[in-house]
């Protein structure tokens, strides 16, 4: 039998009971932080400064060390485009990584490396469209065109890596098409 009285131990439950509530806020005031930090490091980082946009690309757990890794989501979505990616695919990929300078012990190498292991989610492409409008909105016509030559290039050439029969045939797919389509689409927006 406890020796504290009734009192007592209500307020020893009480106490309990706020030192709980306390620390449990102070998670949350950690969590705040941490998501303002990395939303200001990618914002330093891009030039991103539309708040939703950090939002989205902290909400998948995209850092500002991982910025070259958006780069070569056009290149991931199109290897997907007809539910899996094949080998050629895959070289193509990792091909496209290196051209982008990705050295591979890289966050972003390693991001790109899971996104082709398990197929992201398609919030993944919508974030890169709002990505791609931000940083678009800051860079002028030609600087625009080349870094939309660039990134759909790349796309094209994974799309190019598995198509057709010995050279015969059509080398990119309908859906892989149809993707590249819609890629080409954020740069009018």
């Amino acid at each position: 039998m406890s020796n504290q009285a009734p009192g007592d131990r209500g307020k020893s439950l009480e106490d309990a009971f706020f030192a709980r509530e306390d620390e449990a806020l102070r998670q949350r005031l950690r969590e705040t932080e941490d998501a303002k930090q990395k939303k200001e490091a990618f914002s330093a980082v891009s030039g991103i400064t539309d708040d939703a946009v950090l939002e989205r690309l902290t909400a998948l757990n995209i850092g500002s060390d991982m910025v070259a890794a958006l780069s070569l989501v056009p290149v991931v979505v199109v290897a997907w485009a007809d539910g899996g990616i094949d080998p050629k695919e895959r070289s193509a990929a990792l091909s496209a990584a290196a051209e982008a300078g990705l050295d591979k012990q890289s966050a972003s190498y390693q991001l790109l490396d899971q996104w082709l292991a398990k197929r992201p989610s398609p919030e993944l492409l919508a974030t890169w469209k709002d990505y791609m409008r931000a940083i678009s909105a800051t860079m002028g016509g030609e600087a625009k065109q080349a870094l939309k030559s660039e990134l759909l290039g790349r796309a094209r050439r994974v799309a190019e890596a598995s198509g057709g029969f010995l050279g015969i045939g059509r080398n990119v797919s309908a859906a892989e098409q149809a993707v590249l389509d819609d890629l080409e689409a954020a740069f009018r927006d």
